[in-house]
């Protein structure tokens, strides 16, 4: 190549992550001379602009928006690389039309995203922010209004049953629960036998689990898949986890799920907004614990997430297909395979 691999970073990481990326960038693309890392211009909402992409060969992205007007006329870009596994603010379609590969994490985050459900699991069960309170306030065991459970026994549900459902599945075969239970169209039974899981519709996961977790991607099928008629399903007792996206929920029916007491409670790391609004009705109602779309950020999520992203750019960069590849299609393309030789050059 006659000038350098450009990789543009989005302005996003600097709010967030900037150490982490910047790391990442050195540790595993700082022996390439000819591969440069710089801060991408500021993009109002995040929206990424034509005259940005096309200034680049690869895009670190973490919460960058990228529409169909952000590809017009970008012929130099080859892959967009997001740091996690949700894209629902990208336009794959357009991303292929323009003959750009998306790239995923999914290696890095099944770990750290199935904790998070986990421990908004045992802490709900609990009842920790009620024991933290009372104990705060000078009371002890006889001031606790209510007990916690038990998961041994419990039914363990799940919306999505691929990366991120199954790990969930994995990690909880050791603690106890009595039956696992998903609904995922896209997966068959034998997929899952090996972890108990038995798949079924929409309706049985609400009405017959102790826990509903959500694990699936944001896209026009599941968007609002779960409303009203969900939560009216559920158990009393039952508790509601969402760490996937907030708007495969309807947010009004799980306000008045735990203000009507419908359910026991709620742990959601996700909103519909993010940041969700200060006076979100979520935050006035005990029964729900809350966490800003972070539960599941460690040091060790950040690096790895970057280390496999840097991979997928490193491997373009050498005019190799990279791991992770959401729009498989475009790989065979003329027009890709034409920038990934210009690289081998």
């Amino acid at each position: 190549m006659s000038e350098p691999f450009r990789i543009g970073i989005s302005e996003d990481f600097y709010e967030a992550s900037a150490p982490h990326v910047e790391a990442v960038c050195k540790e595993k693309l700082g022996e390439f001379p000819w591969i440069v890392c710089e801060k991408m211009r500021h993009a109002p909402d995040k929206l990424a602009t034509a005259d940005q992409l096309s200034r680049y060969d690869a895009i670190f992205a973490l919460a960058t928006k990228i529409t169909p007007e952000s590809l017009e006329g970008v012929e130099r870009l080859a892959v967009v690389a997001r740091w996690g596994v949700g894209y629902d603010r990208i336009d794959v379609p357009a991303l292929t039309a323009a003959n750009v590969a998306l790239s995923i994490t999914p290696a890095s985050v099944r770990k750290p995203v199935s904790e998070a459900i986990l421990a908004f699991i045992f802490a709900l069960a609990k009842n920790l922010p009620m024991q933290d309170r009372v104990t705060r306030a000078g009371g002890w065991r006889g001031n606790l209004p209510k007990l916690g459970i038990s998961v041994t026994g419990k039914a363990l549900g799940s919306v999505g049953c691929g990366n991120i459902g199954q790990e969930m599945f994995r990690m909880a075969s050791s603690i106890g629960f009595g039956r696992y239970l998903a609904y995922d169209p896209f997966v068959e039974q034998e997929q899952v036998k090996h972890l108990g899981v038995e798949l079924v519709d929409l309706d049985t996961v609400f009405r017959e689990s102790d826990f509903v977790t959500i694990n699936t991607l944001l896209n026009p099928g599941t968007r609002g898949i779960v409303g009203e008629a969900q939560f009216r399903a559920m158990k009393p007792t039952a508790f509601f986890i969402n760490t996937a996206r907030g708007p495969i929920v309807q947010h009004d029916a799980l306000v008045r799920a735990l203000r009507e007491n419908w359910i026991a409670g709620a742990g959601i790391d996700v909103f519909p907004v993010e940041p969700p609004p200060k006076d979100d009705p979520l935050f006035a109602l005990e029964n729900v614990i809350v966490a800003p779309h972070a539960l599941a950020w460690t040091n060790e999520l950040m690096r790895e997430n970057g280390c496999e992203a840097a991979d997928s750019v490193l491997a373009v960069a050498r005019g190799k297909v990279p791991d992770g590849v959401v729009n498989r299609k475009v790989l065979d393309t003329p027009a890709f395979q034409a920038k990934l030789a210009r690289y081998r050059k």
